[in-house]
């Protein structure tokens, strides 16, 4: 009587007798319990379950009206936390801000969320229901407080891991998991979980699979291979899940063994088939059709194998082939690559001697605005690689591809990728203005190397003419990378070459313009620091410091940092990648930054040089100054405008204009900066005149010398009007006039003043 008015006053706490147990083990962390072998436990906690609550009402709840107002309390404390909504973050919402929410009751896990656009969006989700205790259909088996891959079964202590158990409770078919996966939702924990288990169900079994194996192991595929969980897979923390079950099937598949009968397992999102073949078949192929969401209708995909190639086979063997339809944006998904698989994703397990096979691939999207690439996904490096197969033809309704099946490239499908702008004007342009480029560059450097004797007297002329040249060199060595770059392209590319040119060409291309960034720096400390407070060394270092320290900088932070996740590349292009990690960023953004610097320089320049006077005493250096700024104002829009034009092939890839401004600004460059850097610049062309000059001066000296020193010989002998005749020739050179009445003392001088004059030209000769 008294337990019943407990009950009627707390009926919260006491549940049925069926939820006891429950209760009981869900709080013990006991998750299961045999129906047949549980009934005497079963019955010793409903005999118990009560007696304890009953003791604790009469010890600490005695009051009767405090017992009802705390079951109440609880009762709605219950419902409050029941009714508290998940996957949404508390406090403030700050920019890439992170935060994790438990999951919904009866789930296991945790969500992330991570703030962009003062909005919580979910970037990971481990919910899941799946345990290592309820995916079997009978059998009592505890977790482990420290971990979720190991269970404990009671009846003899021995740990294991849930695949080791499902060796030993179901090992013919393997369907004692079945039916609770194919119940459970298709969230991203649970994706997790059963990716895990079939990866670990491939490793384990070394024996043939049979037939039962194969079925059992595709129904459990098909239930995360579902079209509605495709956007699920974006959210499991582990990114190579994708490709991991894709590994795991076909690693599965091969172990299967096929006798006398085809093999045709035939689920909604994964069709395997197999067969024996040997040299005496006309050909073989495995036709598929397969339907890629509930709506859409059926894709097509076919695996030929020609006569020819069956002739290869020293014996028979078996071949197997495995469509996926959902596969392709799977992976798209989750290793978020901005391609799209346009097709069905065909895995072909074939002997060794069979090098070549034929895929026809019925496109999803039929659009003729997209070309198509044929691929193989490369299992080392998990990308899609398009040196496996070649296109042999192409509709708007399906592909025709030859691939090269190994143990690299198993699977293969097709991609939609953007349409690529391809003219012979655009190639003619590159390539043209490359070698005017380079021939132009070489010229300079042979010009600054001429006259740097001449030109860098003083300190900022030399620390302008380091500048200069180191644009120059820094660009040709960028061209020379670009053409290696270029050759390199293309689908049988060696990826490791291909990273290695275009970290080169990244570098150097920052290069160029990061000594820019040193000349308008170098003009800053002219204008705004009294001059020649650091020493010529410190300058100097500090120019090669930014000049190449910081392109080195971020070259390497941008490989270290995409290519790990294969989107350091373009596809079959080796340069910078934009539509995966934006990579090509790391260059633009620098670029275009330095030049925004230096015209804010000339900008600078312009105020301050209004405001010098003309008689100061440092009108000389203000004079350099300006004539720095005018080169830094003449090459900056011209490089920053061709990468400008860079950006805009890039959001308008279909315009032939912007191309053709694009290249013919990049090809040419090397010719820009040697007219506006080096042959407009007057103390070049000064230098050049004189040294032109002294070179003439030289040889037609030397025809007078022989003269002179015969007319000092006899200087006694001829009268001055001769003397005015002989040397008139001479002497006008140096713009002096010499009357008859002049001393003859002056003949003397002259020839001195030469002799020192040629001395000084030939000591200058050997620094050059």
């Amino acid at each position: 009587m008294l337990l019943k008015k407990f009950e009627a006053l707390c009926p919260n706490m006491f549940p049925s007798h069926d939820d006891n147990v429950a209760f009981i083990f869900k709080n013990a962390e006991v998750c299961r319990y045999l129906k047949d072998g549980g009934k005497a436990r079963k019955a010793a906690v409903q005999k118990t379950m009560p007696r304890v609550l009953l003791l604790y009402c009469f010890v600490f709840l005695l009051p009767t009206e405090s017992c009802r107002r705390l079951c109440q309390a609880a009762s709605k404390s219950k419902e409050q936390v029941s009714a508290r909504p998940h996957g949404v973050c508390d406090g403030v919402c700050l920019e890439k801000s992170s935060c994790s929410q438990p999951c919904p009751p009866d789930t296991q896990g945790n969500m992330g969320f991570l703030c962009r656009q003062k909005k919580w969006h979910k970037i990971t989700d481990t919910c899941r229901t799946l345990t290592a205790f309820n995916i079997f259909e009978a059998g009592e088996y505890s977790i482990q407080p420290s971990g979720g891959t190991k269970i404990t079964e009671y009846a003899n202590k021995k740990s294991e891991t849930i695949t080791d158990v499902l060796m030993r409770k179901c090992p013919r078919d393997l369907s004692c998991v079945i039916r609770n996966i194919q119940r459970s939702p298709r969230i991203p924990g649970n994706i997790a979980v059963i990716v895990q288990l079939l990866r670990n169900i491939s490793t384990v079994l070394t024996t043939d699979v049979d037939e039962a194996k194969m079925q059992s192991y595709s129904i459990m595929a098909n239930h995360i291979l579902n079209s509605k969980s495709i956007s699920n897979w974006t959210f499991i923390p582990d990114r190579n899940s994708s490709w991991v079950l894709l590994h795991s099937v076909n690693s599965f598949a091969r172990k299967l063994f096929i006798n006398k009968h085809p093999i045709d397992i035939a689920d909604v999102f994964i069709h395997t088939m197999g067969t024996t073949i040997s040299r005496d078949d006309t050909g073989k192929n495995f036709s598929f059709s397969m339907r890629v969401n509930d709506t859409g209708d059926e894709v097509t995909g076919r695996v030929s194998i020609s006569r020819d190639e069956l002739q290869k086979m020293p014996s028979p063997s078996k071949a197997i082939s495995i469509a996926f339809p959902t596969l392709g944006a799977i992976l798209e998904a989750s290793v978020l690559e901005n391609v799209t698989v346009n097709g069905l994703v065909l895995s072909v397990i074939l002997p060794k001697e069979l090098q070549r096979i034929s895929l026809i691939f019925e496109k999803i999207s039929k659009s003729e605005e997209m070309r198509t690439q044929c691929v193989g996904w490369h299992s080392l490096e998990s990308r899609w690689d398009q040196q496996a197969c070649q296109m042999i033809q192409e509709n708007s309704q399906q592909a025709v591809c030859t691939c090269r099946p190994s143990r690299l490239f198993t699977s293969f499908s097709i991609l939609m990728a953007p349409h690529v702008l391809e003219s012979p004007i655009l190639v003619y342009i590159t390539y043209i203005g490359l070698g005017i480029s380079i021939c132009s560059l070489v010229l300079c450097l042979s010009i600054e190397a001429l006259v740097w004797g001449e030109v860098t007297k003083t300190e900022i002329s030399y620390l302008r003419h380091v500048c200069i040249a180191n644009i120059a060199a820094s660009l040709l060595v960028a061209d020379v990378w670009f053409i290696v770059a270029a050759f390199l392209s293309g689908p049988a590319t060696s990826h490791s070459a291909c990273v290695a040119a275009t970290f080169f060409v990244h570098f150097f291309y920052l290069s160029v313009f990061f000594w820019m960034l040193a000349k308008a720096l170098l003009i800053l400390y002219g204008i705004l620091i009294v001059f020649h407070t650091l020493p010529k060394s410190a300058l100097v270092a500090s120019l090669f410091t930014v000049g190449y320290g910081c392109p080195l900088v971020i070259a390497a932070i941008t490989v270290a940092a995409t290519e790990p996740v294969k989107g350091y590349l373009r596809p079959e292009t080796c340069w910078l990648n934009w539509d995966m990690t934006k990579a090509l960023m790391a260059f633009v953004v620098p670029a275009l930054a330095i030049v925004v610097v230096n015209l804010v320089t000339v900008t600078l320049v312009i105020v301050k040089t209004r405001q010098a006077a003309v008689g100061s005493s440092m009108f000389q250096e203000v004079r350099a100054i300006v004539r720095i700024s005018k080169n830094i104002a003449i090459l900056t829009p011209l490089l920053g405008l061709t990468w400008g034009f860079g950006i805009a092939t890039v959001l308008d890839d279909h315009s032939l204009a912007f191309h053709i401004i694009f290249s013919l600004l990049n090809a040419f460059q090397g010719f820009f900066i040697l007219v506006f850097g080096t042959i407009l610049d007057p103390k070049i062309r000064q230098a050049l005149k004189d040294r032109v000059t002294s070179a003439k001066w030289i040889s037609r000296t030397s025809e007078t010398v022989e003269p002179l020193t015969a007319a000092l010989s006899a200087q006694c002998q001829i009268n001055p009007h001769q003397q005015h005749d002989v040397l008139k020739p001479a002497l006008r050179k140096e713009k002096y006039r010499i009357s008859s009445n002049e001393p003859l003392i002056f003949l003397t001088l002259y020839v001195n003043k030469f002799n020192i004059q040629t001395r000084s030209h030939l000591i200058e000769e050997q620094y050059y």
